[in-house]
């Protein structure tokens, strides 16, 4: 009889102690120290990994280093990286419900969000598999009897540290664009939810990605992750995560003028024309703030609403959010818990913060009866009025928390979306080409959606921010060459 991918998603990797894979083996942490993995929607521990520190960290860096200078896959021709590549594509589609059970039961999302991140991790490996032998150099126009060109080159060892709300998503797009370019690579996933990237890992060595190549190093954050971005002998850095650690990895980095690809987080805005069709926003909105319980960095977590539209905006979100329900993972419904008691706690604070300012409660979902009681659960929630310098609409709070608010006109609109500290991602819903294209450049982000928002995982569309919301840019091409350094070669020919 055949399990069933919830049935699969409830008890997979119970009782199970994880590896490091270091030099293409598993290892345990050299201290022989582990760490509980919390199951989000009961709040019980249900598998180990690695704590691992300083000397597994170590190990993972001289692995890669092995790697690059005496291995063979920095002079492997770019071709047949793309072929290896495509084939670790071709593995995950053909685990897909393992890694779906992975990433559900890990991170707490609901299983049609898990399965939609392995079917956008796949994709990442099939677009920088086929964009391998695609990228060239220049020939530059120089002196007579001279002629100069550059070469795109690995750096050589990349670091990593990701985040646990996307970790076959997010690995997946730092492991593909890395190895396509030649780079060997050391990653530390989040201790919060990191299985879905160790098993992505493993299936590299069947496709043929050669042993030290990719490395995943479990742990905490101030001791792994801190080992990685001060050491000395990484020669990119890549770093997901909040704008505050953001700081601390840049710093470390920066002792050893190592560079860096940061993607910070955001507070979103999406704007909300009178003119726009609201049967086809209002569902996309909706999404874009429930996603994965609103733990994305670019969830569009305010709504600017034109004032002539307000009360009928109001009217059909109140009647989307009060249907919305949060339940465990396996339950696959509107949106799952979130991933830890410190997360709940900090939402709880804006919760009082909102209450302090009589900021209105709109319209909230519920919490299904059935939800373990240990889970990390809260409802989404519709605000609004929100006042411009609130915590609401200022900070990024990482959770289905949408705060409306109304504007006048264009400037107004774009003075309230760019006046916050982030600049990720923006959505601008109207009927009017000309206005889109003006909002599009007047805001301030590194991504704008025209009467959409996301891209199923937009893995082809260059993705990162300004301001507060980091710096480098990842996906599409754009990520290739973040992955590479330029070398100019002149000669002199006479």
């Amino acid at each position: 009889m055949s399990v069933t991918l919830a049935e699969l998603a409830r008890e997979i990797a119970q009782d199970l102690t994880w590896s490091n894979l270091i030099g293409g083996k598993p290892q345990p942490a050299i201290s022989g120290e582990t760490l509980g993995l919390v199951s989000p929607s009961d709040g019980e521990d249900f598998c180990f990994i690695p704590r691992s520190g300083l000397e597994d960290v170590e190990a993972a860096i001289d692995a890669a280093r092995d790697a690059f200078e005496l291995g063979p896959w920095a002079r492997t021709s770019a071709t047949e990286r793309g072929r290896v590549l495509m084939r670790l594509s071709e593995l995950i589609k053909q685990n897909h419900m393992e890694l779906t059970a992975l990433e559900s039961r890990d991170t707490g999302k609901p299983l049609r969000q898990a399965d939609a991140d392995i079917t956008v991790a796949a994709r990442y490996f099939e677009f920088y598999g086929s964009a391998a032998d695609k990228i060239a150099g220049d020939t530059i126009p120089t002196l007579d009897g001279y002629t100069a060109l550059t070469l795109r080159e690995p750096h050589g060892v990349v670091g990593s540290i990701i985040p646990w709300n996307y970790p076959a998503q997010i690995g997946s797009r730092v492991i593909a664009s890395a190895l396509a370019m030649g780079n060997c690579l050391v990653m530390k996933p989040s201790e919060e939810a990191c299985l879905s990237i160790l098993r992505i890992a493993e299936l590299a060595g069947e496709a043929g990605v050669p042993d030290g190549v990719i490395n995943v190093v479990c742990g905490l954050g101030e001791e792994a992750g801190a080992a990685l971005s001060s050491h000395s002998d990484i020669d990119y850095l890549t770093f997901t995560g909040s704008p505050e650690v953001g700081a601390l990895v840049q710093r470390a980095a920066a002792v050893n003028h190592i560079g860096t690809t940061m993607e910070l987080g955001g507070k979103s805005p999406q704007i909300l024309f009178a003119d726009a069709d609201l049967e086809e926003a209002l569902p996309v909105i909706t999404k874009a703030i429930i996603q994965n319980a609103g733990q994305t960095c670019s969830a569009g977590s305010r709504l600017l609403v034109q004032r002539e539209i307000w009360d009928m905006v109001v009217l059909g979100l109140q009647e989307r959010f009060d249907g919305l329900v949060a339940n465990r993972h396996d339950a696959d419904a509107d949106l799952g818990p979130l991933i830890s008691r410190s997360q709940a706690e900090r939402l709880e604070t804006f919760m009082s913060l909102a209450h302090e300012m009589e900021i209105p409660v709109l319209a909230a979902g519920t919490i299904a009866e059935d939800a373990p009681q240990g889970g990390y659960y809260t409802v989404p929630i519709l605000f609004g009025p929100v006042p411009t310098d609130s915590a609401l609409a200022q900070q990024e709070i990482f959770g289905p928390f949408l705060s409306m608010i109304p504007f006048a006109d264009e400037e107004e609109a774009a003075r309230i979306a760019n006046g916050t500290p982030f600049g990720l991602v923006a959505g601008v819903w109207t009927d009017d080409a000309k206005r889109a294209m003006r909002m599009a450049r007047a805001i301030r982000a590194g991504q704008v959606f025209i009467n959409s928002y996301g891209a199923g995982g937009g893995v082809e569309l260059p993705f990162g921010g300004v301001k507060k919301s980091g710096h480098g840019r990842e996906k599409g091409l754009a990520g290739l060459y973040e992955m590479s350094a330029i070398k100019t070669v002149v000669m002199n020919h006479g």
